[in-house]
């Protein structure tokens, strides 16, 4: 979903998956040469990693209630799994508005928490599966403690220094890579490609396969 639609579309509301040119076929696709300012961008200004030498950072910026990231999470998820291992995968929430700040919350403390490989798929599922509105901090702590979530460790931990941080990281990523849709990818803080850019979110991660291979070459 790009910026735009943010402002048309309440929290949760589904939308075509064709808007982003989604196709299960796309990994099924030959080799393809992948073109700077058509299929991907290369950032003016570099930007600072979080990885330990040796390893490429790939951040992944989503929203919780993007129908497009929802459906997208399977298949980075897969892709994740068998990435290779000088590869660093990274999620990033986005905040395009004021009240997308709860769900950037939520996924801050889950991850401080170290509750985000048994909930984070959850949330997708809560959200576009089960329609519950997941949009204020009250209804989000409702729902974790219904995941057997300690209410008032979550609660401490959603107000803490640590999480205060990373929600003012995230924004600071999200301009910096001058992300203006999700789902959408960062590679080696150089590069940043989306559905729109690459003509679906499958061919985005060839896009970024391609610019690893580039990378770990020297040439790019």
């Amino acid at each position: 979903m790009k910026r735009r639609e943010f402002s048309l579309a309440s929290l949760g509301t589904a939308a075509s998956l064709s808007s982003l040119g989604w196709s299960h076929n796309a990994f099924a696709q030959g080799p393809a040469k992948f073109v700077l300012g058509k299929d991907y961008l290369k950032l003016d200004r570099p930007v600072p990693t979080e990885t330990e030498a040796g390893k490429i950072e790939v951040i992944e910026f989503f929203w919780y209630s993007c129908p497009h990231c929802s459906a997208f999470e399977p298949t980075l998820e897969q892709w994740v799994k068998n990435a290779p291992k000088d590869v660093s995968v990274r999620r990033m929430p986005v905040a395009f508005r004021d009240d997308f700040a709860p769900q950037q919350r939520l996924f801050f403390t889950l991850e401080a928490m170290g509750l985000l490989d048994k909930l984070h798929g959850k949330v997708f599922q809560a959200i576009h599966g089960e329609r519950l509105p997941l949009s204020t901090d009250a209804s989000i702590l409702t729902w974790v403690e219904k995941q057997g979530v300690d209410k008032t460790k979550f609660a401490e931990t959603a107000k803490s220094f640590g999480v205060a941080s990373k929600l003012k990281r995230a924004v600071q990523l999200q301009s910096d890579y001058k992300v203006e849709g999700v789902p959408s990818l960062g590679i080696a803080g150089k590069y940043y490609t989306d559905g729109t850019f690459a003509g679906n979110m499958n061919r985005a991660l060839q896009v970024t396969e391609s610019l690893l291979a580039q990378i770990r070459q020297g040439r790019a």
